[in-house]
């Protein structure tokens, strides 16, 4: 069960590693990372600013120390000229403590000074780190962008690509179909014309047997025409008298009709 939580585990930590890989956008993460840089020198030019003040503040005391412990050592000496022995003691008792207090808040002044210069250098440091991630940032964003759009123009000439091919293709299977019913019609024709397949709407052409059948009727007519035309030329009067006597029983029988006409 173990084996199976840590190996659940893991596909989790990768789904959700892809998932938030998906989700990033480096230009937000260099904007997030730069605010924080300039959170983290606004942060230190305070501290550089807090030490400053408190430098400037034991500067202060220092100098009221000691234009204390110069004016106690003045009471001292006109009280030592005027014989009070006593009262320069004691002024003198208090310069020493306030030059007591003069030297630990000079050692504190030295220490807050080394403090605000390093401080001031770190800061400074800091400042042109910023400064530097702010241009990196600006042109990885730049790059970013350029690549971005890149890409989204690299995707829409593949689409056009696609679809051209697609367009590509349907183009070529409308000139197959067109070459396929040309070939058909083509080769109907032929049939029709040979005569393998009746047209019958009756208004097709004639195949070529019918036509030469047709023909050759035509010809024989002339031909015997121009026989019969040839034998009556070759024939002469005698065949003209043939055809008057053939006629003459015609004639007697037409003039026999009269006496029965008139016997009647």
């Amino acid at each position: 069960m173990s084996g199976v939580m840590k190996r659940m585990g893991m596909i989790f930590r990768a789904k959700a590693n892809k998932a938030l890989d998906r989700a990033e956008d480096p230009r937000e993460t260099l904007d997030y990372s730069y605010q924080k840089q300039l959170e983290l020198l606004q942060k230190v030019r305070r501290g550089v600013a807090d030490v400053a003040t408190s430098r400037k503040r034991l500067e202060l005391q220092l100098n009221q120390l000691r234009s204390q412990s110069a004016k106690l050592e003045d009471q001292g000496r006109k009280a030592l000229a005027l014989g009070r022995e006593d009262l320069a003691r004691e002024a003198l008792s208090r310069r020493a403590s306030l030059q007591q207090q003069i030297a630990d808040l000079e050692v504190q002044h030295q220490t807050l000074q080394g403090e605000e210069e390093k401080l001031t250098l770190a800061a400074q440091r800091l400042q042109a780190k910023v400064d530097a991630f702010r241009t990196k940032k600006e042109t990885i964003k730049a790059t970013y962008t350029a690549a971005q759009a890149q890409t989204r123009i690299a995707e829409s000439f593949s689409g056009i690509s696609e679809e051209m091919s697609d367009v590509g293709l349907a183009i070529q299977r409308a000139e197959d179909k067109t070459a396929q019913l040309q070939a058909r019609a083509g080769a109907i024709d032929e049939l029709l014309a040979s005569g393998a397949l009746d047209d019958r709407s009756g208004l097709g052409s004639k195949d070529d047997i019918q036509a030469e059948l047709d023909r050759l009727s035509g010809g024989s007519d002339v031909e015997l025409e121009l026989q019969r035309m040839k034998a009556e030329l070759a024939g002469g009067p005698s065949a003209q008298q043939q055809s008057i006597e053939g006629g003459a029983p015609g004639s007697a029988q037409q003039q026999h009709h009269p006496h029965r006409f008139d016997k009647q």
